[in-house]
């Protein structure tokens, strides 16, 4: 199994899905000892944001990056990603990776009926960690319900939130809001179950 982990978040040691996503990963890798696990911080080596040199691989060293990531991504089996809200949103530095996977011929097509995705067969497991509360679907937040429209898009339908809200309510409600979240990590074979 190959796994990919991403962290987006700017706050290091004090990052609430920094450690999630650690979590999920241990625990990945406990229960397949033989996993190779690819690790991107895009906070610590951010990518450019999307530009036309990059995009029609005018831009030698942009090019290189962008093919890189996406080689990343079409190669894993399993892809863990730490995702903020911020101002109700993915960090900038997770949407410049997003733009480097989401590219027409690798990971979706056109066709005559609609778009089709192409990386289908890939787990995405989100660590999405939140200050406030939100109901899923509910106005303002747009960062879990853009991540679960994107990996459909892109044929992926195994998609599993592991959520960590309230987080700025107070100490005890981080903590329990963690714990809970941690919690809600289960093990490959406890989901196959």
């Amino acid at each position: 199994m190959k796994l990919l982990h991403i962290d987006s978040s700017i706050q290091g040691e004090a990052s609430a899905s920094r450690a999630l996503t650690r979590e999920i990963v241990a625990r990945r890798t406990a229960a397949r000892p033989d996993a190779k696990v690819t690790y991107r911080d895009l906070a610590a080596q951010e990518l450019p944001h999307l530009s036309l040199r990059g995009l029609t691989r005018t831009e030698a060293l942009e090019t290189s990056a962008n093919a890189a990531v996406l080689e990343e991504f079409l190669g894993a089996d399993v892809v863990v990603i730490g995702a903020p809200l911020y101002n109700f949103t993915i960090p900038s530095q997770l949407k410049a990776w997003i733009d480097r996977i989401t590219v027409a011929g690798k990971t979706f097509r056109y066709t005559a009926s609609g778009p089709q995705g192409l990386a289908a067969g890939k787990e995405v497991i989100v660590a999405a960690t939140r200050g406030g509360i939100y109901a899923p679907g509910a106005p303002g937040e747009f960062a879990e319900s853009y991540l679960k429209f994107l990996f459909g898009f892109l044929g992926i339908s195994e998609v599993t939130f592991v959520r960590a809200e309230g987080l700025a309510i107070s100490p005890q409600h981080r903590e329990a809001a963690l714990s809970a979240a941690r919690a809600a990590i289960l093990a490959p074979s406890a989901r196959a179950a």
